[in-house]
């Protein structure tokens, strides 16, 4: 009863504040939320905001939640924070382990959040340890197509896992050319890029992919196409790759690609757009779930030119979280009922609304925000950090918080909130992860020659 009365008064705090007021509590619950890392869960992976319990993905900890929210502390101001974590990645951080890793998660949370640690402090050991990670992540490209296996052994390259989906698949290209360009390595970007030239070579006549394909034989195994979860980033990152290295292969297949996504899989129901699910060769429809992963999509319309697709887009989703305060793992539209009702602290719906208010104005995407912020404040906040919702219509507390809380959820509320935070999406590109990457620190001449254009 106290957390929930602790909620409300919250919620009634700011409601009417100012930008600046409710900035600085985005960023003292951000800092909040950090001191609870550091006493339960340092140097573990993550640890659960209930009880405090520190834990790791795996037997060994990869220092996950220190590397993935540095870059929202370092834009916030928290030098004494950022300071301590650069220290132990240079003195401390060993990825010799005898473990088996997502290839995928850790290439966006842990390799992304190194790349941006350098990018910003220019310590050469920092470096020296995103490439040795991704050495052993590269190892997993070693498949008879060169699409990635799903795991990779970090000690011996061993890799496994020969279905992945597309997402999982073709998602590397964004920090593996960051890493080629500051390593002058080519053979990073390289591997991605060739990954995303196999996955068009074998999309259907019609333009789109299927979800899982085995990296063995470059065979789908499930045939069907979608803009969400399941192929997310590798739309996302075929963009964003254009965007900050100047890849005009990547622009047309993506030209390709975006417009085989906006012929079949776009679905207007009730006056609201949604992108469904469809045959990959035929183009039928065939799936009206959506999930809070399919949310991203407004941000990346938006980032390509198309707003009016992406307000229209952003517009289905507010319907939705309106009614129950947070979008959820999974909801069937043509029937307006949940599927699975569980929320995870998800950032893609805020992602959105940041990118429709900067290139809009429009104040709903600025109210949408605060009355998120008043969401989390009233049913995630916990004496120790933020928690997951096991289930929406009843706002039951889960005893979990992933890494992207700090790292993508409260960065965006930032950016919305604080428009003097210095980053805008003209100058940066954020990568899925929400690591903010400078656009001018890319040249030109030394980019096609360091990816090997």
């Amino acid at each position: 009863m106290r957390l929930l009365l602790q909620g409300l008064l919250l919620a009634l705090l700011l409601n009417g504040c100012s930008r600046d007021t409710i900035s600085e509590k985005v960023q003292e619950e951000t800092i909040r939320t950090w001191k609870a890392y550091e006493r339960y869960g340092w140097p573990n992976d993550h640890f659960s905001p209930i009880t405090g319990v520190s834990q790791n993905w795996y037997e060994n900890s990869l220092f996950m939640s220190p590397i993935d929210g540095y870059s929202t502390l370092k834009l916030m101001g928290y030098e004494d924070e950022t300071d301590r974590i650069e220290r132990f990645v240079q003195d401390s951080l060993r990825y010799d382990k005898d473990v088996f890793v997502k290839v995928f998660e850790v290439n966006i949370r842990i390799l992304g959040g190194l790349l941006y640690m350098y990018e910003n402090t220019g310590n050469p050991d920092v470096l020296a340890k995103a490439k040795d990670f991704g050495d052993r992540l590269l190892k997993a490209f070693d498949s008879p197509t060169g699409l990635p296996y799903y795991y990779v052994n970090l000690r011996t390259g061993e890799a496994k896992g020969d279905t992945v989906n597309l997402a999982e698949c073709g998602s590397y290209a964004f920090e593996f050319g960051i890493l080629s360009y500051y390593s002058k390595d080519p053979k990073y970007y390289q591997a991605a890029k060739n990954a995303i030239i196999k996955l068009n070579a074998l999309k259907s006549p019609i333009g789109l992919f299927g979800r899982d394909i085995d990296v063995t034989t470059g065979e789908w195994t499930q045939t069907q196409s979608m803009v969400g979860a399941y192929a997310d980033s590798y739309f996302e990152y075929l963009y964003k790759s254009w965007l900050l290295f100047g890849d005009e292969d990547l622009k047309v297949i993506w030209d390709d690609n975006i417009a085989a996504v906006k012929k079949y899989l776009s679905d207007r129901q009730d006056g609201r757009l949604w992108f469904c699910k469809a045959d990959m060769y035929s183009g039928e429809k065939n799936g009206y779930d959506v999930t809070v992963w399919d949310a991203y999509f407004p941000a990346l319309l938006v980032l390509s030119g198309d707003i009016e697709t992406a307000a229209l887009s952003f517009d289905a989703w507010q319907y939705f979280v309106d009614r129950y305060a947070f979008p959820v793992w999974s909801y069937h539209y043509p029937s307006d009922s949940i599927i699975n009702g569980y929320y995870q602290l998800n950032p893609e719906t805020l992602e959105s609304a940041y990118y429709l208010y900067v290139r809009t104005s429009d104040e709903k995407y600025y109210n949408y925000a605060r009355q998120f912020l008043e969401s989390l404040e009233q049913h995630c906040r916990t004496d120790i950090a933020y928690c997951h919702i096991k289930d929406v219509r009843t706002m039951e507390k889960d005893d979990q918080m992933e890494t992207f809380f700090i790292a993508e959820t409260m960065k965006y509320l930032y950016l919305i909130f604080n428009e003097r935070a210095g980053l805008n999406i003209d100058d940066y590109v954020f990568s899925t992860e929400a690591h903010p990457f400078k656009k001018s620190n890319y040249d030109r001449a030394a980019v096609r020659k360091y990816l090997a254009l």
